[in-house]
């Protein structure tokens, strides 16, 4: 796992609770991992399509069923392609401390603690390796949103 600094792969985090998403980005971002937050559908699809993230995070309000399409929709619309994961929080569809996999990668979970949400992000993106001149066009990227 990366140190807080380096350029790590990338987790956009999809949740309506403002502490909520503070912690979850904190953590994340101790873990190396470059963070960005979003408030909403509409703010996800935006981030996405700028941040190129690795895995989408979602959790927010609504029925599991709407929360997986909105997901689904987020993924779609910004265009990032099936092969980036989605984690959905899921509260009252599966026990506490449950991971489900539905298809087209997206994963439905109910994590009793954040070390066992970080094992399913590390596993998710465990196959990931960018090449060198790739992490070099994220730095390069980075900076340039940076100073706008």
């Amino acid at each position: 796992m990366n140190r807080e600094g380096d350029i790590g792969l990338a987790v956009l985090v999809v949740e309506d609770v403002a502490e909520t998403r503070d912690g979850i980005e904190w953590l994340l971002k101790a873990d190396g991992y470059r963070v960005t937050v979003a408030r909403d559908e509409r703010d996800a699809i935006e981030s996405a399509r700028l941040k190129r993230p690795d895995l989408i995070l979602v959790s927010l309000a609504g029925q599991p069923r709407e929360v997986i399409v909105t997901a689904r929709r987020i993924r779609e619309r910004a265009q990032v392609g099936e092969l980036v994961p989605i984690v959905v929080f899921c509260i009252g569809e599966i026990a506490e401390g449950d991971e489900v996999a539905i298809g087209q990668n997206v994963h439905i979970t109910r994590p009793d603690n954040f070390n066992q949400l970080r094992s399913l992000i590390t596993r998710l993106l465990g196959t990931i390796q960018r090449p060198p001149e790739s992490r070099q066009f994220i730095r390069y990227e980075r900076e340039i949103y940076e100073h706008q």
